[in-house]
């Protein structure tokens, strides 16, 4: 039984992981020189900046959390979560309802205000069950919280209408207790997201020595280089073929983009077409920054959801590892999200990289003078966007794949926002479950 893995990204390592645990015969097929997909890292003059943004270890699964730690042996390092959002000028403490007192002081009372009349009117039965992600926020945070940030910064990010995303992720979205609601109001101190509270990352190499781990006892399994552009069954095996060479195989596991592996099927209908062209994502730029200073601050990231400002998310990987830029240096990597077509994604690299300088200089948070490297790289994969028709578009895609005999693992092949916990959990499950491939 051979077994064929299109793509070479955390699914697709993880996948030749757990196979070759077993002792099964396997291929990974990845398009791009080397592997690690969305969890590359590059080095720029000492700077290693993680070009699929920021990635960090953890997870409330303790042992999937203690394998990836194990996988990594001494190549890890433990870092207590300081991470802040920047509204109207503040430092305001993450989650932002578990940092209300740091609000101005009519901020802080509307948050709190406008949280109890939603839960006193949810009670009596006064509000509707939200239909949309908008609603969502709304419901379970009360106007103030919502429109003060959850609603900009998730506009920001999504560059998609808030009131056509579909409610199926926010079961990752923490729902406050009142008491810890009006602690926060007072100034006595909570925690929200716990399980992210303490996280690791590797010491040296970025967080694509997470991928490289996964990747080290299959070496001789991986073929890179080699863009999947025709796949067919014939005579019960499936051929794969990059228009010069072919593998043959029993069994094939997908982990590319939905997008991606359609191109390369006959045969396919039009209702199948129209479901995966229906599929909604964002593509990131990443600006990574390199600085001529020991310490820009202790923070470990920072949200922005201020729409004159570029950026959404911005990290400072120096504060997860010393070892990731040169002694006495501090380094930066800002976030911006894009769909194709639009304004952002016609900016040069130049535009943009000035534009994150211009506004992190104008903020405070860097001085243009310090800058000593930038680098700047674009994703094109990076968000699944849960919009209304995502579950039917899905269902159709899904149920073709099956009937097909084409299994699916990971993000973009399962087309569901997930971890990078949650990615090796599935790819684990996947082979435990499938005992007889």
């Amino acid at each position: 039984m051979k077994i064929g893995i299109l793509g070479g990204g955390l699914a697709g390592l993880s996948l030749g992981y757990f196979f070759h645990l077993k002792g099964y015969n396997f291929k990974i097929l990845e398009k791009n020189p080397e592997t690690s997909g969305l969890l590359r890292s590059v080095n720029i003059d000492g700077f290693t900046f993680d070009i699929g943004g920021s990635h960090i270890i953890f997870s409330k699964d303790k042992e999937i959390l203690e394998f990836l730690v194990s996988l990594l042996k001494t190549n890890i390092i433990k870092r207590k979560r300081n991470t802040k959002i920047l509204y109207k000028g503040r430092y305001i403490k993450y989650p932002f309802e578990n940092g209300l007192s740091d609000l101005p002081r009519q901020d802080n009372f509307e948050c709190l205000y406008y949280f109890v009349q939603n839960l006193i009117a949810k009670e009596r039965g006064l509000l509707k069950p939200p239909v949309n992600l908008k609603e969502w926020f709304y419901y379970t945070f009360g106007k103030g919280i919502a429109e003060k940030y959850l609603i900009p910064y998730n506009e920001k990010i999504w560059k998609f209408p808030l009131e056509e995303m579909s409610m199926v992720w926010v079961e990752r979205i923490p729902q406050p207790p009142i008491e810890d609601i009006i602690k926060s109001s007072l100034g006595i101190s909570t925690e929200g997201y716990t399980h992210q509270l303490y996280f690791y990352y590797p010491k040296f190499g970025g967080i694509q020595s997470l991928a490289k781990a996964f990747e080290e006892s299959i070496k001789d399994n991986v073929i890179t280089n080699f863009e999947v552009k025709k796949i067919k069954k014939e005579d019960g095996k499936w051929v794969v073929s990059n228009g010069k060479r072919e593998f043959e195989f029993d069994k094939l596991i997908s982990t590319i983009p939905l997008q991606e592996l359609f191109k390369t099927l006959e045969n396919v209908t039009k209702e199948i077409t129209k479901a995966v062209e229906n599929l909604k994502f964002n593509s990131i730029i990443t600006v990574g920054i390199g600085i001529d200073r020991p310490k820009l601050n202790d923070f470990s990231w920072l949200y922005i959801p201020d729409r004159e400002i570029l950026t959404h998310r911005i990290s400072f990987p120096s504060n997860y590892s010393p070892y990731v830029a040169p002694e006495g240096k501090s380094s930066l990597l800002a976030e911006i999200t894009y769909r194709e077509g639009d304004e952002i994604s016609r900016m040069s690299d130049k535009e943009i990289s000035e534009r994150v300088l211009d506004d992190l200089d104008k903020l405070g948070i860097i001085d243009k003078r310090d800058i000593i490297c930038i680098t700047v790289n674009r994703i094109r994969y990076a968000y699944v966007i849960y919009d209304l028709n995502y579950k039917e578009n899905l269902r159709i895609i899904h149920k073709f794949l099956k009937d097909m005999g084409i299994d699916l693992v990971g993000r973009f092949a399962r087309w569901d926002y997930l971890n990078m916990d949650a990615v090796v959990k599935q790819a684990r499950d996947y082979v435990e479950g499938h005992s007889q491939v």
